[in-house]
């Protein structure tokens, strides 16, 4: 269901941007290119706010051809260059040959140290020398992520981490696509609400968690790649409110 301050959100989302680009400089997006992120990149690129917060995205190797295609589709539209970020080819190399191309379906710790290689190493990178990071977090797409805050800040990194659309349904997420024509994953129209590598991704079924077809042979616990975690545990120890609302 659409939210009733519709507006109201898409408002205050722009404002917390806005609030970024004009606080926190420079700074940088985290997109995953699913249709969360898709709609924050429509709102820094239409608000012309690139050249204070970069766009960047993790390709770790193993993402779904329809995902990739997507950065065509952001260059066609906006005229912009999402920045890749890519694992340590010796990394990979090594968890290959002495683990196994999946031993991720194997064990927990064996996933997440694959995430590692492929997506945390590489996100410390894109983080460095930034003063924020956003993301497109929602409260509503798992347990995990039920406290989230549109602004917390980020011990693991030293910084200010923002995740504007905490407070969207997916019902909203959509209506601002189609209502704005914005591009998304088409993989999205055969039943992959949230999206990750290729081999970790599946389609969900109906009733099912929005992100039940991420490493779906896990227990819904463990389902964080490492991006939004510190020893183990979700960052969320300190949290406030933004400014712009």
């Amino acid at each position: 269901m659409i939210s009733d301050n519709f507006d109201d959100l898409v408002k205050a989302t722009i404002a917390t941007l806005q609030q970024v680009a004009d606080e926190f400089t420079p700074a940088v997006f985290a997109s995953s290119l699913a249709a969360e992120d898709q709609v924050l990149t429509d709102m820094i690129l239409r608000g012309k706010l690139q050249d204070r917060i970069g766009i960047f995205t993790l390709e770790t190797g193993r993402l779904h051809a329809e995902t990739l295609s997507v950065l065509d589709r952001i260059k066609e539209t906006y005229g912009y260059d999402v920045e890749l970020y890519r694992p340590q080819p010796e990394a990979v190399e090594a968890y290959v040959k002495n683990k196994g191309l999946n031993a991720f379906y194997d064990s927990v710790e064996l996933r997440k140290e694959c995430c590692h290689i492929r997506k945390v190493e590489p996100l410390n990178r894109a983080l460095q020398g930034k003063r924020a990071w956003i993301t497109g977090q929602r409260r509503a797409q798992s347990s995990t992520r039920a406290e989230l805050a549109v602004q917390e800040q980020d011990d693991a990194h030293n910084m200010v981490k923002f995740n504007p659309l905490a407070d969207w349904s997916e019902e909203d997420v959509w209506h601002y696509i189609h209502s704005n024509n914005v591009p998304y994953n088409p993989l999205h129209d055969r039943g992959f609400p949230s999206i990750g590598c290729e081999p970790c991704t599946r389609a969900v079924q109906p009733g099912e968690d929005v992100r039940a077809g991420r490493w779906w042979w896990e227990t819904p616990e463990s389902k964080e790649c490492g991006l939004h975690v510190v020893d183990g545990k979700l960052v969320r120890i300190k949290s406030v409110t933004a400014t712009s609302f």
